[in-house]
């Protein structure tokens, strides 16, 4: 039997989807469905968007708090034990498998995996998709046969390759008539001449960021001329819902969860965390961008991504301990007056067909 081809990484959808679009890739370059295994978290979101028909291994483990307090220590003692069950089951794993490679996407879930894979001298090919390793490939990387890099590198072993995001939102349609037919079918529908703003900043949301646009659209309550569609994660759904304004003017529409595809057509002006997926599809959609890096971060990684953006004049960065309504407010409204030219420089970032060119590589590495 060929032997097969591993991806691993996971925890959260920030991982899982480059995990599919990779291997979405793989398989079309000629990589048959049943030669790549997926290893992912128990914990995770692994078990509902990696199901169907794939060989997925689920193993033990969660990511370390960075707290002191004595529930996190014991937290985090629960966290080392399970890693060491995690070591061994991956030792155990890759020996009997004995893939030709290792694509590792990062996050808590790839460690053991790409461990076990030097311990038994399988080539790793390392994708990072911040501006800085994260924890777990960070102790790694020095092992790697190859780093695929979402931002320019000038660090040894580097290919940059750009953040491998889906093949539908890769190919989207945001020409000016599909999106006007996308607005007339909105229900309710959206005003032609309306600029849209969606606020999406993850599956939970974050409470600091959804409290200072409700005081926004409190702020502009009677502002005709934007709809704000404000993707609230399900765990504030209930919160904002209950403090949003009455509005007179404003389009404002509150929704727990929505297909990015749809919503990413229709944005004129993403609010966002900035994880690396979100600013690959921004980047990719040319989309300018209000970015709230998510503080507590590993090694402040969103800040560094928001940075790089900032740099290029697509977006604006404010810090999540400064964010309140005013100065989101003062943000949007630079953006929506330059929406055209910052649209323009924040896509100057993009690295199409980013899974291609990893995939690709893959091989490369795998055939040697």
């Amino acid at each position: 039997m060929t032997r097969p081809i591993v991806i691993t990484g996971g925890g959260t959808g920030g991982h899982i989807f480059p995990m599919l679009a990779i291997a979405e890739q793989l398989q079309a370059l000629g990589v048959a469905k049943n030669e790549i295994r997926y290893v992912g978290s128990r914990r995770g979101q692994e078990k509902d968007l990696l199901s169907g028909d794939i060989r997925l291994t689920l193993l033990p483990g969660r990511g370390l708090r960075r707290s002191f307090s004595p529930k996190a220590l014991l937290t985090n003692l629960g966290a080392v034990l399970s890693l060491g069950a995690a070591v061994v089951i991956s030792i155990i794993n890759i020996g009997i498998w004995r893939p030709r490679v290792i694509v590792s996407v990062g996050g808590y879930a790839s460690f053991s995996t790409s461990l076990a894979g030097a311990l038994w001298r399988i080539p790793l090919v390392s994708v990072e998709l911040d501006a800085i390793p994260s924890a777990s490939q960070h102790y790694l990387v020095k092992h790697a046969a190859l780093r695929c890099t979402a931002f320019d590198s000038s660090m040894k072993n580097c290919v940059t390759t750009g953040v491998p995001i889906r093949t539908s939102l890769e190919t989207l349609d945001r020409s000016e008539q599909a999106r006007t037919q996308l607005r007339q079918s909105a229900n309710p529908p959206i005003e032609s001449t309306n600029d849209v703003v969606i606020v999406m900043t993850g599956s939970l949301g974050a409470k600091s960021v959804n409290t200072a646009v409700v005081e926004l659209a409190k702020l502009w309550s009677s502002k005709d001329s934007l709809t704000l569609i404000h993707v609230t994660g399900r765990r504030d759904f209930e919160f904002v819902k209950n403090s949003a304004p009455v509005c007179n003017g404003l389009d404002y529409r509150i929704i727990p969860f929505g297909e990015m595809t749809e919503l990413w057509a229709l944005c004129d002006v993403a609010i966002t965390r900035a994880g690396a997926m979100t600013v690959g599809e921004v980047c990719q959609l040319g989309i300018p961008s209000v970015l709230i890096p998510l503080p507590g971060s590993p090694g402040d990684h969103q800040t560094k991504n928001a940075e790089q953006v900032v740099a290029s004049g697509g977006a604006v960065m404010i810090r999540d301990a400064d964010l309140n309504a005013t100065l989101l407010g003062g943000a949007l409204e630079s953006i929506l007056k330059n929406k055209i030219t910052m649209g323009a420089s924040i896509a100057s970032l993009a690295k199409p067909n980013a899974a291609r060119s990893i995939a690709t590589h893959v091989l490369g590495v795998a055939r040697q």
